[in-house]
């Protein structure tokens, strides 16, 4: 299966994700794959059965949120260089987010841009991180706040690949393709209160399906100033939880699933959702693990974290809530004091 990401013309190249479609991927300049020692122990065979380059390189960078830094973009081009890669030469991205977001933004950077492919490892990233073309790494203020708008040549998604994740991540993954069903589409978002992802020929319809509505946001929206920052549903809670506990506690879909919670309190709270239609997405999040606790320690403090995020604009917090399900609003002018109603009552 193939999904096209057709931008207009005065916007990026347009690409595919091919889905269960992994082909013979040749290459006349450099090509240096870089991915992590978990994956390249449990894929990386399978990978290069289908890469055919004159000069080709494996780097590898270490595992998790923790490491998704400036210091090891920089390792990245520092191997380029030792190897003299050029404009010519193709980065892929073998790997989860963390991977795809670091070698995204070297391609970036390196000799001003050069072509890179996503080939993503996890859920979370199949459906998600891989495809749009958002890049960067973290810092001690929070996430994401160091990066460029870079897209892929390509991306592609295996289900072979799913296979060896371990629950945890298989959950993190969920926690992203209900948010797109919340904000997006309450036909989606019914089938998958019907269906268990564990089986293989619902996850592969799941994947599908929220690849293609990722896909037609970000061709809409590249560079997230209108309807593609409502994919931020969950993530502006989220971002300031992964901060606060150092990117070391909860996996990101798993930050992403308790900022979609409070997230739905406060759209309860504004009027937005029902006691029923909060409880509906409360009960998918538990049937997958993701109902996670995580009482504020200090609700003016988390409150302030906001204005740090990337999403904040002119001192103005940009919150993401479901209007009903599959329907969203953007509110601009949520009351501070409802925000820190939430945050206080949050597992308390």
């Amino acid at each position: 299966m193939k999904i096209a990401v057709d931008f207009s013309p005065a916007q990026s190249h347009n690409y595919a994700v091919h889905i269960d479609a992994l082909e013979r991927l040749s290459f006349s300049g450099k090509v240096a794959i870089v991915t992590n020692p978990k994956v390249a122990g449990l894929h990386l065979k399978t990978l290069l059965g289908h890469i055919e380059a004159k000069e080709l390189y494996i780097i590898t960078v270490p595992d998790g949120e923790t490491h998704k830094t400036l210091a090891n973009v920089e390792y990245i081009i520092e191997n380029l260089l030792n190897h003299r890669f050029d404009r010519n030469a193709t980065l892929i991205a073998f790997g989860g987010g963390v991977v795809g977001d670091m070698v995204g933004f070297a391609a970036a950077i390196f000799q001003r841009g050069i072509k890179f492919i996503q080939i993503p490892t996890t859920l979370l990233s199949q459906v998600d991180a891989s495809v749009g073309g958002k890049t960067g790494v973290n810092n001690r203020f929070g996430k994401n706040l160091v990066g460029a708008f870079h897209q892929p040549s390509a991306v592609y998604c295996e289900s072979a690949f799913l296979a060896t994740l371990p629950s945890r991540e298989f959950g993190a993954g969920v926690a992203e393709i209900i948010k797109m069903a919340v904000t997006f589409d309450a036909e989606f978002f019914a089938f998958l209160e019907k269906n268990n992802l564990h089986e293989t020929s619902h996850l592969q319809n799941a994947v599908a399906r929220s690849i293609a509505i990722k896909a037609n946001v970000v061709a809409q929206d590249e560079r997230e100033a209108g309807v593609r920052a409502v994919l931020n549903y969950g993530h502006t809670f989220g971002h300031v939880i992964e901060n606060e506990t150092g990117y070391g506690r909860f996996l990101h879909g798993e930050a992403v699933a308790i900022g979609m919670r409070m997230a739905n309190a406060l759209a309860r709270k504004l009027g937005y959702i029902g006691d029923e239609e909060e409880e509906r997405i409360s009960t998918l999040l538990r049937s997958y693990g993701l109902h996670f606790s995580y009482p504020v320690a200090n609700p003016e403090a988390f409150y302030q974290a906001f204005f740090l995020d990337k999403k904040s604009l002119d001192a103005t917090i940009a919150f993401i809530l479901p209007k009903g399900i599959g329907n969203y609003t953007i509110v601009k002018d949520a009351p501070k004091e409802t925000v820190l109603e939430v945050l206080q009552e949050f597992d308390r």
